[in-house]
């Protein structure tokens, strides 16, 4: 097939790219620059140069393939209308990436009991109304002669396949950990994030691909931690002695920034992957504690 992916020079549309390619698919990729075109060539990815504001490109771009990943932003409402109207009466696949941060709620960096699978109701904080609202409006399109479909990864970690291999959470903590001599969280760290290996995800959007329905919606983990139990890895990885710090909000908010503190670092954001295992999804990557400790985060 032919495959359109958005932020193919990305952590999580290079990697899901490379995967397609992988099993034989050819993939175009949306790249902002004749850099990033040179990356994802090498790579196997044909470039298409744009940006998620050139809603011609990416309609076109859409048009000519058999199935579009839309893997760059996960807000960017613009970008989401040119592809489905691009799409609509076509009965193609249209894969989009939210994030479970949608159930996350400003906790400070303690411990919430809310656990939410797929028929689980949220209230979205104000910070993600926004991406709840899109994520309906993309579901709706199912009535339009498309097939949309929704993949929201809770923390992701391990190694990417794309140009940027990073992902968010875990390398923060790494770089602050390493500038402070010990690993710190925000508030007492008692938050706890679903999960999951980036070698997983990429297997569940080649599934959503092949199998999802129109409509449907997947959480993807394949465990939990709380950030505290995140932190005292990073130390053992690092060889500090000792536990993590306990940051104020404050001086957390300083590292990080505010938002990117209250909504990701201090939330909970605990979800099962019911219908994605229903669907055949199997996980089986080495969990977020053992991947620090053992796997590529060490050096």
């Amino acid at each position: 097939m032919k495959i359109f992916c958005t932020g193919a020079s990305g952590y999580i549309g290079g990697s899901v790219a490379a995967h397609l390619i992988a099993a034989g698919h050819h993939v175009t990729g949306l790249v902002r620059s004749r850099d990033k075109a040179d990356a994802v060539r090498a790579r196997g990815i044909e470039p298409v140069l744009g940006t998620l504001d050139d809603g011609k490109i990416l309609a076109q771009a859409a048009q000519a393939a058999d199935v579009v990943v839309n893997a760059a932003s996960a807000d960017h409402k613009g970008a989401v209308v040119a592809l489905l109207d691009a799409l609509a009466g076509s009965g193609k696949p249209f894969i989009h990436t939210s994030g479970s941060s949608i159930v996350g709620t400003r906790a400070r960096g303690e411990r919430s009991d809310a656990v939410f699978d797929e028929d689980t109701p949220i209230t979205p904080s104000p910070a993600r109304a926004a991406r709840v609202a899109l994520n309906e409006f993309i579901l709706s399109h199912r009535d339009k002669g498309c097939r949309p479909v929704i993949v929201c990864p809770s923390l992701i970690y391990g190694l990417g396949l794309g140009a940027n291999a990073d992902s968010v959470q875990v390398p923060l903590l790494i770089k602050l950990a390493k500038k402070r001599g010990n690993a710190a969280h925000a508030g007492p760290g008692e938050n706890v994030w679903s999960n999951v290996h980036i070698d997983d995800l990429m297997t569940l959007y080649a599934l959503a691909i092949e199998k999802a329905p129109a409509g449907g919606f997947y959480y993807a983990e394949n465990g939990e931690s709380s950030m505290r139990e995140a932190c005292e890895a990073i130390n053992r990885m690092l060889g500090f002695a000792g536990p993590p710090a306990a940051m104020s909000m404050t001086e957390a908010a300083g590292e990080w920034g505010e938002g990117t503190t209250e909504d990701t670092m201090a939330s909970n954001s605990r979800v099962r992957a019911k219908r994605a295992r229903e669907l055949g999804w199997k996980p089986n990557a080495r969990g977020l504690i053992e991947e620090i400790e053992q796997g590529c985060y060490r050096g």
